[in-house]
């Protein structure tokens, strides 16, 4: 059965096309996933739109559009779980969201053992022996008559039917002990929603309150950014919850002051709103939006109404930008045969983006809203129609994938980023501001093959160095970098196999892995 993939664009191995330095991904990043605030060129006094107040649940929309539902409204509590949110969508547009692979849901267990047969026992008597002699004689020489076996055949019986109900009830057990345990290491509500690879980080102090929670002394807020997807943010099963953002709003904002989102699928960008509202911390989110070249525009538009719709409930005060688009023309080019953004084809790829990002300004301006609009693509395969129409752009930029060592990752990110990209925006006459959208060093492959990728190695140890040489050498350079990503994602993993799902600073489960962060202030 062939791999169900996230994007029609996505090549094999063997008929990859290069990029121009050869270190891109071609997994897409979102299902690779791949106050106090900086002074910034881009606009930020934006205004705030009257906030939309029917048709929410816990302060998310639930009304209209994606996320209609039957249930009336209810009273908003702290830890209101969202649940699964039946969006529609068409298959075109959903074949590149694909539902998480087995990584957020546990099957069901069946008990599949039976017991058949019976042992079936003789109701025959044996014959009774007369007395030796005469009636009236002696009867000692009578022989006894011997004792029948079904007494000891039942007493077998009873004990062979208790051993099977103890093997079932044992079996049972067992089975519902494991899946407890595998829910509990995935479990939002886990108690170990730490920062630390002790799992004795972050715990909330008040549990009616997300904003009363302790701070982890291994964390600082050292990082400029951090590259986030909810989990369970892929249509269409759509498993992320309130609960479990507030959780890594709470970890992430004791290492950052702003984060990114790759599309708006899910509610995500209403949930992750609600958190920092919740939480009150001091953060900015840049939201996403995710079009696809192939399905009619149907991924955008649903897209941007939801994101409509969160803009309506919480104002602007917490949103960055909104970013329409990732890795767009680097899919497009490859997928129609070229390798420039900017030939021919790249122009007619271009043309479909601009148009959306254009309808993004138009709906921003229909709610009264002025905030920057941006693009983000692969760090070689910006397409510089697309830059003169955004404020600002994200470049993804991976030292993993340019063949170079840990040791010298931090200087070919510095170097690519400002000769590929900082320097293209600038020779522009709207000169947008560049930001890296991603970069990183994964942990570790799930199989030997793909642990390294000539001097890349995959390991928590490549991945400290690269901390140590990069973060605050960037927040020193006053870099704008966004790091990839928050926590592994075992989905991605099932799926894509590799190094896919290993990037994170933090397992799953929220433990910090074995690295240190840099202790040094982010712009």
């Amino acid at each position: 059965m062939p791999a169900y993939r996230d994007n029609p664009f996505e090549h094999t191995n063997e008929s990859r096309p290069s990029d121009l330095q050869d270190y891109y991904d071609t997994v897409p990043a979102p299902h690779r996933l791949s106050g106090n605030y900086s002074t910034s060129s881009l606009p930020t006094g934006a205004s705030h739109p009257a906030r939309n107040t029917e048709g929410f649940q816990g302060g998310i929309p639930l009304a209209t559009g994606p996320f209609s539902s039957s249930n009336s409204a209810t009273t908003s509590t702290p830890y209101q779980a969202i649940g699964s949110y039946n969006q529609p969508f068409t298959a075109e547009s959903t074949d590149n969201l694909p539902a998480p692979a087995g990584g957020y849901r546990m099957a069901d267990y069946g008990n599949t053992m039976s017991r058949e047969g019976s042992n079936v026992m003789s109701n025959a008597t044996e014959p009774k022996l007369e007395t030796y002699g005469s009636r009236g004689g002696s009867t000692w020489m009578e022989p006894k008559a011997p004792k029948s076996n079904r007494r000891k055949w039942i007493v077998m019986s009873i004990c062979l039917a208790v051993a099977g109900i103890i093997i079932i009830v044992v079996t049972v057990a067992v089975v519902v002990s494991n899946n407890h345990k595998k829910n509990s290491t995935l479990s939002t509500t886990s108690g170990s929603t730490s920062g630390t690879n002790s799992g004795s980080g972050t715990v909330q102090t008040n549990p009616h309150d997300p904003s009363s929670f302790t701070k982890d002394p291994k964390l600082h807020q050292s990082l400029y950014g951090i590259a986030y997807t909810p989990v369970g943010s892929q249509l269409p099963d759509c498993g992320n919850s309130l609960e479990a953002v507030i959780q890594d709003i709470q970890i992430m904002s004791q290492l950052t002051k702003r984060i990114r989102l790759y599309g708006a699928d899910c509610n995500q960008s209403a949930l992750v709103l609600e958190a920092i509202k919740q939480t009150k911390v001091d953060m900015t989110v840049w939201l996403g939006n995710y079009p696809i070249a192939t399905d009619n525009n149907a991924a955008y538009q649903r897209q941007r109404d939801v994101i409509k719709q969160a803009i309506q409930t919480y104002g602007t005060d917490h949103i960055g930008g909104v970013t329409v688009g990732n890795e767009f023309m680097l899919n497009y080019v490859n997928a129609n045969g070229a390798t420039d953004a900017n030939s021919a084809i790249g122009s007619t790829g271009a043309q479909i983006l601009i148009a959306d990002i254009q309808d993004t300004r138009q709906m921003l301006s229909s709610i009264g809203v002025s905030i920057p609009v941006g693009n983000a693509d692969a760090g070689s395969y910006f397409n510089n129609q697309v830059l003169q129409a955004v404020d600002y752009g994200m470049a993804n930029v991976h030292p993993w994938f340019a063949n170079v060592s840990a040791q010298e990752s931090a200087g070919w990110t510095a170097d690519f980023f400002a000769q590929q990209d900082v320097a293209v925006a600038n020779s522009l006459s709207n000169k947008p501001t560049m930001y890296i959208a991603e970069t990183g060093w994964p942990t570790k492959s799930s199989d030997a093959g793909n642990a390294n990728n000539g001097p890349s190695t995959a390991s928590e140890a490549n991945l400290q160095i690269f901390l140590d040489t990069f973060v605050c050498q960037a927040n020193k350079n006053g870099t704008g970098y966004f790091f990839f990503e928050f926590c592994d994602e075992d989905w991605k993993d099932k799926q894509f196999g590799g190094v896919e799902g290993w990037w994170g600073l933090f397992n799953q489960n929220r433990t910090l892995k074995n690295v240190v962060i840099p202790n040094c202030q982010s712009p």
